[in-house]
């Protein structure tokens, strides 16, 4: 049955009174009045609904999240095996909460953003989101720790997010943050992209901003559609045609209308075409996959074949693999957007109240405050979208999407060679440790050199200097303190094609930390016919 059929049976069956709560949480029909036709570009629901639409959003999201965390990146461009066991039982969602807060990691982030629109209003300037998130005690991870590294030390958004300031521009990072933006703006789609703008620039560029442009659309075309289908190909009409992101996502629609019912057969085709893609330093020539594109199409290839399903769409987004929480949190926050809180199964909602008022790690933040403060910006932004807003209904003004401009990351650039460093040490191999000068050469138009600096003891500051052919071309500074830590020790791209000494000189070495060297990834132009090396 499509997704519209569905939702018309539950209207059908909630007018006759002859289908019980059992039978709606089974189907994933919202027992809550559904939104009105729109007319005049306009669309008007009862101001509960859209209450329990964006509870719905939040607890789905929380839900897709948990599930997902046991086999976040356990599975790298494979799928999760059939028969590995996925738990899921009353208790389950305070277990995580209280065990591992970790795992709500970009629900947190989500809520660094919602508390600065809180604090400052709905026009807060990029910076106060770079500003709050930069400065916040939690860990970061690829685009958001190379921003926040750039903003603690004078890079402004949007350069602290742009793909020659940030290799991991690509990434997922944005796209599992980007909820948030469409939740507080229902039927907006352009509302959400403004929003997505100021923040997502902060720490994405081209593909990556693209993954939350997309997201937070769904989000806010999901309280005025019905339709799946109709959601992610509005979505993604939103992303420019050229863009690669935009062409993943409509292989997932084409392989869907090829075989509706085989989600494997859809897998297998995606992954042939695009899994070797990610230019990301940590995924390129390597199975660990967290471009934001390939993770997008997991998200709906989930929503597609699950069909409305919650309980399908939940199991599709994590067995992909990859980023297996987040795709789920994304895919099911969605559902949970059209169907509302109510009509989220009661299998999925088993333990949910046991959270519910809890804050999320590194926030004052509980669900429940941020079903409230969620809504509180919807009705300003609908207010601000030509809408009304009074004690029973809404009248949203629905916003005709526009289209974003086009950005494309590593532009000219592909992957060329990925060369491990590592020093033998009797029978193990151990990485180079930079004592005080590394040389090395490559042939192409940029690299990355990837390692870390650690400390057993105090925090230490290491400055570095990198000098290509001869030249000094920058001087960084490499804490040991893991949230303020540079990502990538070093970059260059854009280079004249050819061949290239590099050279990095540690400027204050110490006895009580060190700097390890991992791995050197070498970028070639476009163009080349060379084949790859591994």
């Amino acid at each position: 049955m499509s997704t519209s059929s569905r939702i018309r049976s539950c209207r059908h069956a909630l007018v006759l009174a002859t289908v019980l709560v059992a039978v709606w949480a089974n189907s994933g029909c919202a027992p809550a009045d559904m939104v009105t036709a729109p007319a005049d570009n306009t669309v008007t629901l009862p101001t509960q609904t859209l209450r329990d639409k964006i509870k719905g959003a939040w607890a789905a999201q929380t839900i897709g999240v948990t599930y997902g965390y046991p086999v976040e990146f356990r599975f790298n461009s494979e799928r999760v095996p059939d028969e590995r066991e996925l738990p899921w039982y009353d208790g389950y969602l305070l277990e995580t909460f209280s065990d591992r807060p970790g795992v709500y990691d970009d629900i947190y982030m989500d809520l660094t953003f919602v508390q600065v629109l809180e604090d400052e209003g709905m026009d807060a300037p990029a910076q106060a989101f770079a500003d709050a998130f930069a400065n916040a005690d939690y860990s970061l991870w690829f685009a958001n720790q190379v921003a926040r590294y750039n903003v603690l030390n004078g890079l402004r958004p949007p350069e602290s997010g742009h793909w020659l300031n940030n290799p991991a521009a690509d990434d997922i990072d944005f796209q599992i943050e980007a909820d948030f933006a469409g939740v507080m703006a229902p039927g907006m789609v352009n509302s959400a992209i403004d929003i997505s703008d100021r923040v997502g620039h902060i720490m994405n560029y081209g593909d990556g901003w693209y993954g939350g442009v997309f997201i937070a659309s769904m989000y806010a075309l999901a309280f005025v559609q019905d339709d799946i289908e109709t959601i992610v190909r509005q979505a993604i009409d939103v992303i420019p045609a050229e863009s690669d992101f935009h062409q993943v996502v409509m292989d997932v629609i084409a392989l869907h209308e090829e075989d509706p019912n085989d989600w494997k057969y859809a897998w297998d085709g995606i992954h042939q075409k695009w899994a070797d893609t990610d230019l990301g330093p940590r995924g390129l020539m390597s199975p660990f996959n967290i471009d934001a594109k390939i993770n997008a199409a997991w998200v709906a290839l989930g929503l597609l074949y699950g069909d409305g399903d919650f309980s399908r769409t939940l199991e599709i987004a994590t067995r992909a693999g990859d980023d297996a929480d987040c795709n789920p949190a994304s895919a099911a926050g969605i559902l949970g957007t059209i169907y509302g809180y109510e009509g989220i199964p009661d299998f999925w909602k088993q333990g949910l109240e046991d959270v519910e008022g809890l804050d999320f790690a590194y926030t004052t933040i509980s669900l429940d405050d941020a079903y409230e403060m969620s809504y509180q910006h919807a009705l300003e932004m609908i207010r601000r979208g030509g809408g009304q807003a009074d004690d029973d209904t809404v009248t949203i003004h629905v916003q005709e999407p526009n289209q974003v401009p086009f950005e494309d990351a590593f532009e000219n650039h592909v992957a060329r060679e990925r060369r491990q460093l590592a020093v033998t040490d009797g029978d193990r191999n151990q990485p180079v440790v930079l004592s005080d000068t590394y040389r090395f050469e490559f042939d192409g138009v940029g690299f990355a050199l990837l390692g870390n600096a650690s400390t057993e003891g105090e925090d230490h500051v290491f400055t570095a200097e990198l000098y290509v052919d001869g030249e000094l071309v920058e001087t960084a500074e490499w804490p040991t303190a893991f949230t303020t830590r540079r990502f990538y020790l070093f970059w260059k791209f854009a280079l004249p094609d050819g061949e290239h000494e590099a050279e990095v000189r540690l400027v204050n070495p110490t006895e009580h930390a060190q700097v390890t060297l991992e791995a050197i990834v070498v970028y070639g132009a476009e163009s080349e016919d060379t084949p790859v090396e591994g």
